[in-house]
Protein backbone atom coordinates (compact mmCIF):
# COMPACT_ATOMS: atom_id res chain seq x y z
CA UNK A 1 0.00 0.00 0.00
CA UNK A 2 1.04 3.62 -0.53
CA UNK A 3 1.98 5.43 2.66
CA UNK A 4 3.95 8.30 4.14
CA UNK A 5 6.15 7.89 7.19
CA UNK A 6 9.13 9.21 9.13
CA UNK A 7 11.85 7.50 11.16
CA UNK A 8 13.33 10.51 12.95
CA UNK A 9 12.24 13.89 14.22
CA UNK A 10 12.74 16.97 12.13
CA UNK A 11 11.29 19.30 9.54
CA UNK A 12 8.64 17.73 7.33
CA UNK A 13 10.57 18.19 4.09
CA UNK A 14 13.62 16.53 5.68
CA UNK A 15 12.09 13.47 7.33
CA UNK A 16 8.86 12.53 5.54
CA UNK A 17 9.23 9.49 3.26
CA UNK A 18 6.80 8.27 0.58
CA UNK A 19 6.68 4.68 -0.54
CA UNK A 20 5.09 1.25 -0.20
CA UNK A 21 4.44 -0.60 3.04
CA UNK A 22 2.78 -3.97 3.66
CA UNK A 23 -0.99 -3.81 3.85
CA UNK A 24 -1.95 -4.39 7.52
CA UNK A 25 -3.64 -7.65 8.42
CA UNK A 26 -6.84 -7.49 10.40
CA UNK A 27 -6.80 -9.11 13.85
CA UNK A 28 -9.61 -10.29 16.11
CA UNK A 29 -11.83 -7.41 17.14
CA UNK A 30 -10.47 -5.14 14.42
CA UNK A 31 -11.64 -3.69 11.13
CA UNK A 32 -9.51 -2.99 8.06
CA UNK A 33 -10.37 0.39 6.56
CA UNK A 34 -9.54 1.49 3.04
CA UNK A 35 -8.88 5.16 3.73
CA UNK A 36 -10.10 7.94 1.47
CA UNK A 37 -8.82 10.85 3.55
CA UNK A 38 -6.38 11.59 6.38
CA UNK A 39 -6.75 14.61 8.66
CA UNK A 40 -3.66 16.61 9.67
CA UNK A 41 -3.81 18.23 13.11
CA UNK A 42 -1.37 20.37 15.13
CA UNK A 43 -0.65 17.40 17.40
CA UNK A 44 0.56 15.43 14.36
CA UNK A 45 3.15 18.01 13.41
CA UNK A 46 4.24 18.45 17.03
CA UNK A 47 4.78 14.69 17.29
CA UNK A 48 6.83 14.65 14.09
CA UNK A 49 9.00 17.47 15.33
CA UNK A 50 9.58 16.43 18.93
CA UNK A 51 7.99 13.20 20.17
CA UNK A 52 10.75 10.56 20.56
CA UNK A 53 10.61 7.96 17.78
CA UNK A 54 10.73 4.55 19.45
CA UNK A 55 9.56 2.49 16.45
CA UNK A 56 11.36 1.84 13.16
CA UNK A 57 8.89 4.13 11.40
CA UNK A 58 5.83 6.25 12.17
CA UNK A 59 2.90 6.52 9.78
CA UNK A 60 1.41 9.79 11.09
CA UNK A 61 -2.09 11.15 11.74
CA UNK A 62 -4.84 9.98 14.06
CA UNK A 63 -7.84 11.10 12.00
CA UNK A 64 -9.20 9.69 8.76
CA UNK A 65 -12.23 8.33 6.94
CA UNK A 66 -12.93 5.55 4.49
CA UNK A 67 -14.72 2.25 3.98
CA UNK A 68 -14.38 -0.99 5.94
CA UNK A 69 -12.92 -3.63 3.64
CA UNK A 70 -12.53 -6.56 6.04
CA UNK A 71 -13.32 -7.48 9.65
CA UNK A 72 -11.56 -9.65 12.19
CA UNK A 73 -12.97 -12.40 14.34
CA UNK A 74 -15.77 -11.18 16.59
CA UNK A 75 -16.77 -8.24 14.39
CA UNK A 76 -20.06 -8.56 12.46
CA UNK A 77 -19.49 -9.22 8.76
CA UNK A 78 -22.26 -6.71 8.07
CA UNK A 79 -19.77 -3.94 8.78
CA UNK A 80 -17.93 -4.68 5.52
CA UNK A 81 -18.68 -1.80 3.13
CA UNK A 82 -19.58 0.62 5.94
CA UNK A 83 -18.44 4.23 5.60
CA UNK A 84 -16.54 5.21 8.76
CA UNK A 85 -14.43 7.86 10.44
CA UNK A 86 -11.45 7.01 12.66
CA UNK A 87 -10.42 8.24 16.12
CA UNK A 88 -7.03 7.68 17.83
CA UNK A 89 -5.61 6.08 14.69
CA UNK A 90 -2.01 6.85 15.70
CA UNK A 91 -2.42 7.22 19.46
CA UNK A 92 0.20 5.09 21.28
CA UNK A 93 0.88 3.08 18.10
CA UNK A 94 3.10 3.69 15.05
CA UNK A 95 0.59 3.09 12.24
CA UNK A 96 -1.68 6.06 11.57
CA UNK A 97 -4.01 7.14 8.79
CA UNK A 98 -1.52 8.60 6.28
CA UNK A 99 -1.70 5.43 4.19
CA UNK A 100 -4.08 3.53 1.94
CA UNK A 101 -5.18 1.27 4.81
CA UNK A 102 -5.38 1.12 8.58
CA UNK A 103 -6.45 -1.69 10.92
CA UNK A 104 -8.00 -0.47 14.16
CA UNK A 105 -10.19 -1.85 16.96
CA UNK A 106 -13.77 -1.93 15.67
CA UNK A 107 -14.97 0.75 18.12
CA UNK A 108 -12.45 3.23 16.67
CA UNK A 109 -14.19 3.12 13.29
CA UNK A 110 -17.48 5.00 13.68
CA UNK A 111 -20.23 4.94 11.06
CA UNK A 112 -20.21 8.01 8.81
CA UNK A 113 -23.58 9.04 7.36
CA UNK A 114 -23.88 9.05 3.57
CA UNK A 115 -24.63 12.78 3.74
CA UNK A 116 -21.18 13.55 5.19
CA UNK A 117 -18.21 13.40 2.82
CA UNK A 118 -14.91 11.75 3.64
CA UNK A 119 -13.09 15.08 4.00
CA UNK A 120 -15.43 16.06 6.82
CA UNK A 121 -15.09 12.56 8.26
CA UNK A 122 -11.35 13.14 8.56
CA UNK A 123 -12.10 16.07 10.91
CA UNK A 124 -14.14 14.13 13.46
CA UNK A 125 -11.53 12.30 15.52
CA UNK A 126 -9.69 15.27 17.05
CA UNK A 127 -11.56 18.48 16.14
CA UNK A 128 -15.05 16.99 16.32
CA UNK A 129 -14.63 14.92 19.48
CA UNK A 130 -12.66 17.64 21.26
CA UNK A 131 -15.47 20.10 20.58
CA UNK A 132 -18.19 17.69 21.72
CA UNK A 133 -16.37 16.70 24.89
CA UNK A 134 -15.70 20.34 25.76
CA UNK A 135 -19.39 21.16 25.42
CA UNK A 136 -20.43 18.08 27.42
CA UNK A 137 -18.08 19.10 30.23
CA UNK A 138 -19.33 22.70 30.13
CA UNK A 139 -22.88 21.40 30.60
CA UNK A 140 -21.76 19.07 33.37
CA UNK A 141 -20.06 21.90 35.27
CA UNK A 142 -22.36 24.81 34.51
CA UNK A 143 -25.73 23.23 33.74
CA UNK A 144 -27.98 24.04 30.81
CA UNK A 145 -26.07 26.51 28.63
CA UNK A 146 -29.21 28.18 27.28
CA UNK A 147 -29.03 31.86 28.14
CA UNK A 148 -25.49 31.60 29.51
CA UNK A 149 -22.53 33.53 28.09
CA UNK A 150 -19.75 31.32 26.71
CA UNK A 151 -16.34 32.64 25.65
CA UNK A 152 -14.65 30.41 23.06
CA UNK A 153 -10.93 31.06 22.69
CA UNK A 154 -9.75 30.46 19.15
CA UNK A 155 -13.30 30.56 17.83
CA UNK A 156 -12.17 30.21 14.20
CA UNK A 157 -9.86 27.25 14.83
CA UNK A 158 -10.74 23.74 13.70
CA UNK A 159 -12.03 22.86 17.19
CA UNK A 160 -13.39 26.31 18.01
CA UNK A 161 -15.47 26.39 14.81
CA UNK A 162 -17.32 23.24 15.91
CA UNK A 163 -17.65 24.45 19.52
CA UNK A 164 -19.15 27.73 18.36
CA UNK A 165 -21.79 25.88 16.35
CA UNK A 166 -22.64 23.44 19.13
CA UNK A 167 -22.92 26.05 21.87
CA UNK A 168 -24.98 28.33 19.62
CA UNK A 169 -27.40 25.48 18.94
CA UNK A 170 -27.77 25.00 22.70
CA UNK A 171 -29.01 28.58 23.06
CA UNK A 172 -25.96 30.22 24.62
CA UNK A 173 -24.65 33.68 23.88
CA UNK A 174 -21.30 33.01 22.22
CA UNK A 175 -18.35 35.38 22.10
CA UNK A 176 -14.91 34.35 20.92
CA UNK A 177 -11.34 35.42 20.39
CA UNK A 178 -10.07 35.70 16.82
CA UNK A 179 -6.92 36.99 15.16
CA UNK A 180 -8.23 38.68 12.02
CA UNK A 181 -11.32 40.00 10.26
CA UNK A 182 -11.35 36.93 8.00
CA UNK A 183 -11.30 34.61 11.00
CA UNK A 184 -14.02 36.66 12.66
CA UNK A 185 -16.24 36.26 9.59
CA UNK A 186 -15.59 32.51 9.58
CA UNK A 187 -16.61 32.19 13.24
CA UNK A 188 -19.61 34.50 12.85
CA UNK A 189 -20.92 32.30 10.03
CA UNK A 190 -20.91 29.47 12.59
CA UNK A 191 -22.94 31.47 15.12
CA UNK A 192 -20.42 33.69 16.93
CA UNK A 193 -22.19 36.79 18.23
CA UNK A 194 -19.26 38.91 19.40
CA UNK A 195 -15.73 38.69 17.99
CA UNK A 196 -12.88 39.80 20.27
CA UNK A 197 -9.61 40.64 18.51
CA UNK A 198 -7.10 39.38 21.06
CA UNK A 199 -4.09 40.85 19.21
CA UNK A 200 -5.32 44.44 19.40
CA UNK A 201 -7.68 44.67 22.39
CA UNK A 202 -7.80 43.55 26.01
CA UNK A 203 -9.87 40.40 26.13
CA UNK A 204 -10.88 40.76 29.83
CA UNK A 205 -11.92 44.40 29.33
CA UNK A 206 -13.93 43.59 26.21
CA UNK A 207 -15.67 40.65 27.88
CA UNK A 208 -16.54 42.81 30.89
CA UNK A 209 -17.88 45.52 28.60
CA UNK A 210 -20.08 42.98 26.81
CA UNK A 211 -21.39 41.46 30.06
CA UNK A 212 -21.95 44.61 32.16
CA UNK A 213 -18.84 43.80 34.18
CA UNK A 214 -19.85 40.26 35.10
CA UNK A 215 -17.64 38.13 32.85
CA UNK A 216 -18.48 34.97 30.93
CA UNK A 217 -20.22 32.08 32.68
CA UNK A 218 -18.03 29.56 30.86
CA UNK A 219 -14.76 29.76 28.95
CA UNK A 220 -14.01 26.90 26.56
CA UNK A 221 -10.30 27.26 26.12
CA UNK A 222 -7.50 26.19 23.79
CA UNK A 223 -4.64 28.05 25.56
CA UNK A 224 -4.61 28.04 29.34
CA UNK A 225 -1.26 29.84 29.41
CA UNK A 226 -3.16 32.97 28.36
CA UNK A 227 -6.62 32.28 29.76
CA UNK A 228 -5.43 31.72 33.34
CA UNK A 229 -4.62 35.43 33.56
CA UNK A 230 -7.66 36.55 31.55
CA UNK A 231 -9.99 34.73 33.95
CA UNK A 232 -8.40 36.38 36.98
CA UNK A 233 -8.72 39.80 35.31
CA UNK A 234 -12.47 39.59 34.88
CA UNK A 235 -13.08 37.55 31.73
CA UNK A 236 -14.72 34.82 33.87
CA UNK A 237 -17.65 35.46 36.19
CA UNK A 238 -17.59 34.53 39.86
CA UNK A 239 -18.35 30.80 40.16
CA UNK A 240 -17.63 30.49 36.43
CA UNK A 241 -15.98 27.47 34.85
CA UNK A 242 -13.13 26.99 32.37
CA UNK A 243 -13.06 23.85 30.21
CA UNK A 244 -9.57 23.57 28.76
CA UNK A 245 -8.07 21.27 26.14
CA UNK A 246 -4.71 22.93 25.43
CA UNK A 247 -1.96 25.36 26.36
CA UNK A 248 0.83 27.05 24.45
CA UNK A 249 3.08 26.76 27.52
CA UNK A 250 3.62 23.65 29.62
CA UNK A 251 4.16 25.59 32.85
CA UNK A 252 1.40 28.08 33.64
CA UNK A 253 1.43 30.46 36.66
CA UNK A 254 -2.01 30.69 38.23
CA UNK A 255 -3.05 33.91 40.03
CA UNK A 256 -4.51 31.96 42.94
CA UNK A 257 -6.22 34.67 45.01
CA UNK A 258 -8.74 35.85 42.36
CA UNK A 259 -9.49 32.24 41.39
CA UNK A 260 -10.10 31.34 45.02
CA UNK A 261 -12.01 34.45 46.05
CA UNK A 262 -14.35 34.17 43.06
CA UNK A 263 -14.75 30.39 43.41
CA UNK A 264 -13.76 29.83 39.76
CA UNK A 265 -13.07 26.34 38.47
CA UNK A 266 -11.13 24.66 35.67
CA UNK A 267 -11.46 21.23 34.09
CA UNK A 268 -8.75 19.91 31.79
CA UNK A 269 -9.14 17.01 29.39
CA UNK A 270 -7.15 15.19 26.72
CA UNK A 271 -9.26 14.00 23.80
CA UNK A 272 -7.00 10.98 23.24
CA UNK A 273 -7.55 9.76 26.79
CA UNK A 274 -11.26 10.00 27.57
CA UNK A 275 -12.82 7.49 29.93
CA UNK A 276 -14.81 4.78 28.11
CA UNK A 277 -18.07 6.32 29.35
CA UNK A 278 -17.07 9.83 28.24
CA UNK A 279 -15.87 8.49 24.89
CA UNK A 280 -19.17 6.75 24.27
CA UNK A 281 -21.16 9.85 25.19
CA UNK A 282 -19.05 12.04 22.93
CA UNK A 283 -19.20 9.65 19.97
CA UNK A 284 -22.96 9.22 20.38
CA UNK A 285 -23.62 12.96 20.49
CA UNK A 286 -21.32 13.66 17.55
CA UNK A 287 -22.95 10.88 15.53
CA UNK A 288 -26.34 12.43 16.23
CA UNK A 289 -25.19 15.85 15.04
CA UNK A 290 -23.77 14.33 11.86
CA UNK A 291 -26.91 12.33 11.17
CA UNK A 292 -29.02 15.46 11.62
CA UNK A 293 -26.68 17.43 9.31
CA UNK A 294 -26.39 20.03 12.08
CA UNK A 295 -22.74 20.92 11.57
CA UNK A 296 -20.86 23.07 9.08
CA UNK A 297 -17.54 21.54 8.04
CA UNK A 298 -14.65 23.72 6.98
CA UNK A 299 -11.86 22.25 4.84
CA UNK A 300 -9.18 24.89 4.51
CA UNK A 301 -6.70 22.99 2.34
CA UNK A 302 -6.50 19.60 0.60
CA UNK A 303 -3.35 17.83 -0.52
CA UNK A 304 -2.37 14.62 -2.29
CA UNK A 305 -0.34 11.98 -0.45
CA UNK A 306 2.86 13.06 -2.20
CA UNK A 307 2.28 16.56 -0.78
CA UNK A 308 2.26 15.39 2.84
CA UNK A 309 5.27 17.55 3.77
CA UNK A 310 3.50 20.62 2.38
CA UNK A 311 0.38 19.69 4.36
CA UNK A 312 2.43 19.61 7.58
CA UNK A 313 4.04 22.96 6.78
CA UNK A 314 0.59 24.43 6.18
CA UNK A 315 -0.64 23.27 9.59
CA UNK A 316 2.50 24.58 11.27
CA UNK A 317 2.05 28.00 9.68
CA UNK A 318 -1.33 28.32 11.41
CA UNK A 319 -2.78 30.69 8.80
CA UNK A 320 -5.25 28.37 7.10
CA UNK A 321 -8.89 28.80 8.10
CA UNK A 322 -10.35 25.31 8.29
CA UNK A 323 -9.01 21.78 8.54
CA UNK A 324 -6.15 20.37 6.48
CA UNK A 325 -6.91 17.06 4.76
CA UNK A 326 -4.92 14.64 2.61
CA UNK A 327 -6.78 12.78 -0.13
CA UNK A 328 -5.63 9.18 -0.52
Amino acid sequence: MKAAWYSRNGEAQDVMVLGDLPKPSVQAGEVLVRLATSGVNPSDVKSRRARPVSDPLIVPHSDGAGVIEAVGEGVPATRVGERVWIWNGQWQRPWGTCADYIAVPAAQAVQLPDSVDFAAGACMGIPGLTAVQAVILAERLSGDLRGQTVLVTGASSAVGHYITQMVTQLGARVMGTVGSEAKAAHAQAAGLQEAIFYKTESVPERVKALTQGRGADVIIDMDFSTTAAWASEGALAAHGQVVCYGSNALSVPLPFRPWLYQSMGVKFFLVYDLTPADRQRAVTRLSGLLAAQSLQHSIGARFALDQVAQAHVTVEAGQTVGNVVIDL
